[in-house]
């Protein structure tokens, strides 16, 4: 018998354990080589485990269970022969022998039963203390605005008790009786990724001397960029023209304006980065990931949406690894997808600084003199005081305000066309 011992790998850099999130094979299952047998959360991604071979599977985990990096995780053995697909002998139908036992101890066990809860049922005399508080009990149902009608007594003869007033639920306000709505709850297990982010955002409001800034662009540009040339960047390139190759040009040029806002603090050092390592947020089936733009400040309009669509379809199918995630020297976040007008975004440490997008309004603004209406967007940037002083943050927040405002300008040389590779 040849059996194969899973373990389980590594996901990436400085990972040392993940935790089994839920098995999507079943033990004794026949599994195929490459198929996905379970998903691993890490404090960074959740993973499929795929097979290592074709076989019976044997688990060696519970859902939930923390596995150490390099642990058996579960056993496969390769010998075993692909099952026909019969239905398994569990499902057979049960006989009418094997019921009737467990019938006719029904029949003999109930008379006993019956007769014992009538014994237990059998109410106490009435007497002048049935339904009577005690002194006690009577002053605290006062205070708690409860009749005697509606308590039952534990007491000698049906006494009410003080512990029995005390007990006593309280009636809503103007209601007669409980409500009849459903009161359920759901309690289930935080993902590992799920703990791990908010133990990360809680030590940056700790941590950190975080503070926001706050300005609007006005969008009149990009969306006439978009209008004139949209079908034409999608027909040659493939893809199509967005907002975030223009707000990620935007900051990679205010970035290299102000390096102190694409740096890190380590203790009493801070590091200050040669390049644009930009991280995007993407909404995924397993929450918010933040895949990286490495060398954003080389990219050209075409260079920025090919990666960013590349990358948000990995965060969405599943398929994005650690490494992907991992690093960043700035972050943008876009909260307007989902209706957002404004907010303060949480940076992403060790990073200083993050630059959140909103949404796309038209509001009458003064332009010359004169009342327009336009489609402006509140952008706020969220930045470590310690190492970002206030000019340092609202002069990045400028400059992205120009390059919005002002794209042909400051952010394609002047050359539209030339800028798109059209």
């Amino acid at each position: 018998m040849s059996i194969l011992e899973m373990k389980v790998p590594s996901p990436g850099e400085s990972i040392t354990e993940v935790e089994i999130a839920s098995w999507l094979v079943e033990d004794g299952d026949y599994v195929e080589k490459d198929q996905p047998i379970a998903e691993v959360d890490s404090d960074k991604a959740t993973l499929e485990l795929p097979a290592e071979q074709s076989g019976i599977i044997t688990l060696k985990a519970e859902e939930g269970e923390v596995i150490q990096v390099g642990q058996v995780v579960c056993l496969i053995d390769m010998d075993a022969a692909k099952p026909s697909g019969s239905a398994p002998a569990a499902e057979a139908p049960k006989t009418e022998n094997a019921e009737a036992p467990q019938a006719e101890k029904k029949v003999v066990d109930k008379p006993a039963i019956v007769e014992e809860a009538k014994k237990e049922e059998k109410p106490a005399a009435a007497s002048y203390a049935t339904g009577t508080p005690s002194p006690a009990a009577k002053k605290i149902m006062d205070e708690k605005g409860v009749q005697a009608s509606q308590v039952s007594g534990s007491g000698k003869d049906g006494r009410i008790t003080k512990q029995d007033a005390e007990t006593a639920a309280v009636p809503a306000m103007g209601a007669a009786s409980s409500t009849s709505g459903s009161r359920s709850s759901n309690r289930t297990k935080l993902s590992m990724l799920r703990r791990k982010l908010a133990v990360r955002l809680v030590s940056v409001k700790n941590e950190t001397a975080m503070l926001t800034t706050f300005n609007e662009v006005d969008m009149s540009e990009i969306f006439r960029i978009r209008k004139q040339y949209k079908d034409e960047f999608t027909q040659k390139h493939g893809i199509g023209l967005g907002f975030m190759s223009f707000f990620t040009k935007a900051v990679t040029r205010a970035l290299q304006m102000y390096p102190d806002v694409n740096a890190s603090i380590d203790g009493d050092f801070k590091t200050n980065y040669e390049f644009c390592d930009i991280s995007i947020a993407v909404s995924g089936p397993k929450g918010l990931l933040v895949p990286v733009l490495r060398n954003a400040e080389n990219m050209t309009f075409r260079g920025v949406e090919a990666n960013i669509k590349s990358l948000a379809d990995k965060v969405r199918e599943g398929d994005i690894s650690v490494d992907e995630m991992t690093g960043g020297t700035f972050t943008i976040t876009n909260g307007g997808v989902f209706g957002s007008m404004l907010s303060t975004p949480i940076i992403n440490p060790p990073q200083s600084a993050i630059l959140g997008m909103h949404n796309i309004i038209q509001r009458p603004v003064a332009v010359d003199g004169q009342v327009v209406i336009r489609p402006m967007m509140y952008v706020a940037m969220s930045y470590d005081h310690r190492i970002i002083d206030g000019r340092e943050s609202v002069g990045f927040l400028v400059a992205v305000k120009e390059g919005i405002d002002n794209p042909v300008d400051f952010l394609m040389g002047g050359d539209e066309r030339k800028a798109l590779e059209l």
